[in-house]
């Protein structure tokens, strides 16, 4: 008797296995399954961290302590302060409950907010006291500056009556050299002198200069004016009798040096005269010798 065969028959052109059902569905031998992959499901409602909060506190804190410490702009400080603190708070509470990341910067933000606040109010205390102390201290400014203004003056009259001399009386400038000038003495013109009208007085002035330093010094103006009884300028008398010398040049420590002038005096203001004299007269003011002329 002959084993009836598969249709599909082996492929190999064996002879199929007495025991097989040839209609029985094929053997799972040697197929591989993979594990059945998890259908996608698309996130939807996740819920976004809010880190505004914490943000806006930080930012607002720096703020406040940015104008908390100047003294002029403290009172601008409250507001962003207030808000950190505010804002700081809500931050913090947020990142407790899990709904914000940035606890570290809502907390700095409601730190630095705090700090704002009570640079403000030292600031504010600090500028109530400088204004209720500013009239105090303007008039000691000013009674210092009154008193300064009066030692002033009171140091220039001094100076000023210093310079002020009677003939013969030494005065010393400050470059060390020290200047006498002589009671007048009478001078007769010869026949050529310039500068001697007919009927005025002439006298002569004499000079002296010595140095008082350890320095040679050079006599930069070595003529003096003279004025008056009237305080008119007197005319310098020039002629030929080689009497008059001009003081010119250096003047070598322990050194002296002798001037000698002649003056013309109107007859109606002969009796008394000035002299002012300075060996730089951009340098040093003029001293003053004065006195009557006989």
């Amino acid at each position: 008797m002959t084993t009836p065969v598969s249709p599909d028959g082996p492929a190999s052109g064996e002879p199929s296995s007495p025991d097989r059902d040839p209609w029985a569905p094929p053997s799972a031998e040697g197929v591989t399954h993979e594990p059945p992959r998890a259908p996608y499901v698309r996130a939807v409602g996740v819920a976004q961290p809010s880190n505004g909060m914490g943000v806006a506190a930080l930012v607002l804190g720096l703020v406040g302590c940015a104008l908390g410490v100047f003294i002029v702009l403290f009172w601008m400080s409250w507001v962003p302060a207030v808000l950190a603190v505010i804002f700081g708070g809500v931050g913090l509470s947020q990142a407790r409950s899990g709904r914000a990341t940035n606890k570290g910067m809502a907390i700095a933000g409601l730190v630095l907010g705090i700090f704002g606040l009570l640079a403000a109010v030292a600031s504010a205390v600090l500028t109530a006291v400088l204004v209720d102390d500013a009239p105090t201290r303007i008039k000691e400014v000013k009674t210092e500056q009154r008193a300064e203004k009066k030692a002033a003056e009171e140091s220039a009259a001094a100076e000023e009556k210093a310079r002020h001399l009677s003939f013969g009386e030494p005065y010393t400038f400050e470059n060390g050299l020290k200047v006498t000038v002589a009671k007048p003495e009478p001078f007769e013109p010869d026949a050529f002198a310039n500068g001697h009208a007919k009927g005025n007085k002439a006298v002569q002035v004499t000079v002296t200069v010595v140095n008082t330093s350890s320095k040679r010094i050079s006599v930069e103006t070595g003529l003096p004016d003279v004025n008056d009884a009237k305080g008119a300028s007197a005319e310098l008398v020039i002629d030929g009798s080689g009497r008059q010398k001009v003081i010119t040049g250096y003047v070598l420590p322990g050194k002296d040096v002798v001037g000698k002038y002649a003056f013309s005096l109107p007859a109606d203001a002969a009796d008394r005269m000035e002299v002012e004299f300075t060996p730089d007269a951009l340098e040093w003011d003029d001293a003053y010798w004065s006195g009557p002329t006989s």
